[in-house]
């Protein structure tokens, strides 16, 4: 038990740490290359910090633990939505300027595609390659159409060369996985001290695990001023859980997604990605309450995923 504690600490520090860097590495190659904020946020922020993800899943799927993996992609974008937004919103209210409203139009209609392949109970080799191509069209489409959203784009960063941004954004992206890893790594042996099942240890303690390099980043963004980063670093995360990682644990592993998520999991997911849309096109901030009011909802769903 002591081990697993020192694993969770240690890899808690990293992503603390690796956040930070990144988000300044991603801002600093945003301003190099003339990228909008809010897709470094989508593009790069949300691919980088979702390798956690990306290795939890598919190592739990060629391991035959189907739960935890689809589990793994499901409680991260429900921790994204609800913890992420929440606490950073806790800690600094996020501007919301037409920020992301596409984007979470995307993540919508991916959560919905996951939903049917789960309740059409079929795997295919296939349906992850369709997947994998959602991805690629998305970044694809987003790259090319980088003013879709207004942004935070007007304030300037400090200047400085494209080779030591690149160093950043390298040294905080190793810290974000090494970080995960080891932080996944204790909180699995723990959960399983206490005898927790392998659906409920995907959905929660692996998902708030794997999203942590994703709440140390939003964070980040927000004090540095940079909702638009903040906002996209969420939204992008969601999408690439569903399609990218969704899409390579389809392909490698192409099992029927565990039908039991049909019964809240998914239900709850595609209520988040509703609610995620209506704050991005009416609101002007998520603001400390509305922070409360996600951080509630996100305990809820904890609640009863232990129930």
């Amino acid at each position: 038990m002591i081990e697993a504690i020192l694993y969770s600490a240690v890899g808690l520090v990293g992503l603390a740490f690796g956040g930070e860097l990144l988000v300044r590495g991603a801002v600093s190659i945003a301003q190099r290359l003339g990228i909008s904020n809010l897709v470094t946020g989508l593009v790069i922020v949300g691919f980088a910090t979702s390798m956690p993800e990306m290795v939890a899943s598919i190592q739990a799927a060629l391991a035959g633990s189907p739960g935890i993996a689809w589990g793994n992609v499901v409680g991260s974008n429900l921790a994204n939505t609800l913890l992420i937004l929440g606490a950073t919103a806790m800690i600094m209210p996020i501007a919301l300027i037409g920020t992301g409203r596409r984007d979470a139009v995307v993540a919508l209609i991916a959560t919905l595609i996951i939903w049917l392949v789960t309740w059409l109970q079929t795997g295919s080799i296939w349906i992850g390659i369709v997947l994998l191509a959602g991805i690629a069209a998305y970044i694809y489409w987003r790259y090319n159409h980088p003013h879709s959203d207004a942004g935070d784009d007007d304030e300037p960063e400090p200047t400085t060369t494209l080779t030591w941004a690149i160093m950043l954004f390298l040294g905080g992206l190793g810290l974000l996985v090494v970080g995960g890893s080891m932080l996944v790594s204790g909180a699995i042996d723990l959960a399983r001290i206490f005898e927790v099942s392998e659906t409920a240890i995907g959905l929660t303690v692996v998902a708030i695990g794997t999203s942590l390099p994703e709440l140390a980043a939003s964070v980040a963004a927000a004090l540095r001023g940079k909702p638009g980063l903040a906002i996209g670093n969420v939204v992008g995360s969601n999408i690439y859980n569903i399609l990218l990682i969704g899409g390579a644990t389809m392909s490698i592993a192409p099992f029927a997604i565990p039908a039991d998520l049909l019964t809240y999991e998914l239900v709850v997911l595609a209520g988040s990605a509703v609610l995620f849309l209506l704050i991005v096109s009416y609101a002007k901030q998520i603001g400390r309450a509305l922070g409360a009011f996600l951080l509630a909802l996100y305990a809820g769903t904890i609640v009863i995923a232990f129930a």
